[in-house]
């Protein structure tokens, strides 16, 4: 649709039109007083969409089809600010809440009366900016901190690799066990690293919306169980056989996270309790560790990224992902996973999922 001209607008939006470089100016110049994060920007940072979007209000006031002009440019402010702004959230809404206040102080120094009505269009319309622009900032903030993760992560895994190949060839080679020891110690470090370095891909994957991707085969579970825990030390496993199909790695993967974390947070001494079980169509693997409750408050916040319990504050140790991908397993699987905590009981994760999965496979899982 071609812009209005000025002869075509109402004699409130030419009026304010005629007020915009005294308005932004004076937003401007509050906004570096009274705003931290915008003190130190250059102008065309600073001012970015604002005379744009002073320009949308305006033209609103000649009729409401100009509202999706103000929309679009309060989404790209909100880009915007991400990219090329140390701003949170906080700061992108004080400053569309400091100018509003500029603006209505300044149409009033300058005469410039509006309606009850036409008040409340600029109004509503700044609250819807505040609305997309928040929006904005919060997907480009995640996507740039995904990205950002990518790359170290990736970035990561080359060195990584060469150090664990290092280490291998040391403890081949080495003539004295105390040397065997220390390389065997960088090699369970190295592949601790390479693990969450996965983990945390994994969950980038699927934080973003993508389902996680699976390959299904046949295996038995117990199989896998006791592969995966049978030369463990402080681990009784209780696994009957369970034919079935599934992912094996990222069961795997999801299965080697709850056991790191009930040793954790397990009490020194007390074996972790791994059990399979097969019930109708379905397989349950459980985790089961004593130890500190997780507080009932918490148990959902747990599978959130990047979020942990309080009895996790102490353990600086990993991303804070190993639960969340377990049960982005799980789902993906067609199943769920189940916690129980209390102090007489214990703590117990339950991955329960289909025997059979293939249906499953590829389907997408909400993010």
């Amino acid at each position: 649709m071609p812009d209005t001209s000025n002869d075509e607008l109402s004699p409130a939006s030419r009026a304010m039109l005629a007020l915009q470089g005294r308005v932004v100016d004076a937003w401007a110049a509050a906004a570096r007083t009274n705003l931290n994060k915008a003190r130190r920007l250059p102008d065309p940072i600073l001012l970015n969409t604002i005379p744009a979007f002073y320009d949308g209000l305006a033209k609103l006031l000649t009729g409401p089809e100009r509202a999706s002009d103000v929309s679009a440019i309060a989404q790209e402010h909100g880009g915007e600010r991400a990219r090329l702004s140390g701003y949170d959230t906080t700061a992108l809404i004080e400053e569309f809440q400091l100018f509003r206040r500029i603006l209505f102080s300044e149409l009033h120094a300058a005469g410039t009366a509006l309606s009850h009505e036409q008040r409340l269009a600029i109004d509503d319309a700044i609250d819807g900016a505040i609305r997309e622009s928040v929006t904005a900032f919060a997907m480009i903030q995640s996507a740039l901190r995904e990205q950002f993760i990518a790359a170290i992560t990736h970035d990561i895994r080359t060195p990584l690799a060469n150090a664990s190949i290092a280490a291998q060839i040391i403890e081949s080679r080495a003539k004295n066990e105390p040397l065997k020891i220390l390389a065997r110690k960088i090699l369970d470090n190295t592949a601790r690293i390479d693990s969450m370095t996965r983990d945390l891909l994994d969950c980038i994957v699927f934080n973003s919306g993508e389902h996680l991707p699976l390959h299904i085969e046949p295996f038995d579970m117990a199989e896998l169980v006791n592969e995966t825990f049978g030369l463990s030390e402080n681990v009784v496993v209780d696994a009957e056989s369970v034919p079935g199909y599934w992912c094996r790695e990222s069961i795997k993967r999801a299965l080697e996270n709850l056991f790191g974390n009930a040793i954790k947070y397990g009490i020194d001494g007390k074996p972790v309790q791994v059990r399979v079980s097969a019930e109708k169509s379905r397989v349950k693997i459980s985790v089961h560790n004593e130890g500190d409750p997780i507080p009932a408050t918490q148990l959902e916040s747990i599978f959130q990224i990047y979020r942990r319990a309080q009895a996790a504050s102490g353990h600086r140790d990993g991303w804070g992902v190993g639960l969340p991908y377990a049960r982005r397993v799980a789902e993906s699987h067609g199943g769920s996973i189940i916690v129980t905590s209390t102090a007489a009981t214990g703590t117990t994760f339950i991955i329960d999922i289909p025997i059979d999965a293939r249906p499953f496979e590829g389907a997408p899982t909400v993010a």
